[in-house]
């Protein structure tokens, strides 16, 4: 049986590369040959334990490549051609689906239905970190990429651009619209970056890294706060005029940035929450208007499928949106392991690291 290195999941706070069979293909899926791949902060949780999934998995859900094999039943694709994947792999048939929010594509369990069921890759089947992986319902997730494009410029498309545009989208960004960013990590950079395209005319990013700083101002930002410095609610609300943002991205997941980005809201403003929380949110009366405030409050994973991956390949195709300079170091998939040492501790200014097999 042929055979391929793979990034694979030992115990907490062990990521290994090794040996594991090629996938065989069925009829509805489509083998990729993987030409460049990336880290993201979900893995980090992973090898620390913090997220669970099976011991021996293949992690990584962002991957760019060209199709080795096809499934008997795909149809309008062919091998050879280079393709992208989203994180989410909707079937595109289950109830969640036809009602519009493929990201939720899953089985019920026993009291309702599960979250995140959309996302499979290094979740709960192999996944990208590794020479080949087998794309599940394959007519329904593969887009093409140009051969103008290159993996790099695409990298993005699969997770962290379709996650940070969708933080723009859910919060109804509008032309015309002031619109805080709370934290600039890949994920609150690839929001600055939606938020301009959807037509904000003023941005305001809050982190405290010098680099990310720098780099928001690159992607979009129009000010940009270090925390440290002084109360950025406060901030926000001189450089607004005490009006308040109409739009207010939280990009990190604690009850500090949460509740900022609440309290920096006009009247009628919307909350578009991007983060992963780990622990049991509050909602502080005042900010909140009891309950009266005509407030928003939104969250949204990471869309998924074909028809999302050609349209964010569609505007980089445009070069509305750089996003290569997100894209810090690069590896070999034969050096992951000193790859994710590197992400994980946030070493060298890293922002997003390349892994090419």
């Amino acid at each position: 049986m042929p055979k391929m290195k793979a990034a694979i999941f030992v115990e907490p706070g062990r990521i290994v590369l090794d040996d594991k069979p090629v996938p065989d293909v069925g009829p509805l899926d489509a083998l990729v040959r993987v030409t460049t791949t990336t880290i993201c902060g979900t893995d980090v949780h992973i090898l620390k334990g913090e997220y669970p999934v099976a011991k021996g998995l293949t992690i990584g859900h962002e991957p760019v490549g060209v199709i080795e094999k096809l499934g008997s039943a795909i149809s309008g694709y062919q091998e050879g051609q280079r393709v992208i994947a989203g994180a989410i792999t909707p079937s595109g048939h289950s109830y969640a689906c036809l009602c519009g929010c493929g990201s939720q594509d899953g089985p019920r369990e026993k009291h309702g239905f599960k979250a995140m069921g959309g996302w499979r890759f290094g979740n709960t089947i192999d996944g990208a970190q590794a020479e080949y992986l087998l794309v599940p319902d394959a007519m329904a997730n593969l887009a093409p990429t140009p051969d103008a494009l290159t993996d790099e410029q695409v990298l993005m498309c699969p997770d962290i651009m379709s996650t940070g545009f969708s933080g723009a989208e859910s919060g109804g960004v509008r032309i015309g619209d002031a619109v805080a960013v709370f934290a600039l990590g890949p994920i609150g950079l690839s929001a600055v970056a939606g938020a301009k395209l959807m037509g904000a005319t003023r941005i305001i990013g809050v982190d405290t890294v010098p680099a990310r700083l720098a780099m928001a101002r690159r992607m979009g930002c129009d000010e940009v706060i270090n925390f440290k410095t002084g109360d950025p609610v406060e901030q926000i609300l001189t450089l607004t005029g005490g009006r308040g943002v109409d739009v207010a991205i939280e990009a990190l997941g604690t009850q500090a940035t949460f509740e900022a980005a609440l309290r920096v809201l006009r009247p009628g403003g919307a909350l578009s929450s991007l983060g992963v929380y780990s622990e049991d949110l509050r909602i502080p009366l005042g900010p909140f208007a009891a309950g009266l405030g005509d407030h928003k409050i939104v969250t949204t994973l990471c869309p998924g499928g074909k028809e999302r991956m050609r349209r964010l390949v569609d505007v980089i195709a445009s070069g509305r949106v750089d996003m290569r300079p997100l894209v810090t170091h690069r590896f070999k998939l034969d050096d992951i392991e000193q790859a994710y040492d590197l992400f994980s501790h946030q070493r060298d200014g890293v922002l997003k690291v390349a892994i090419t097999p």
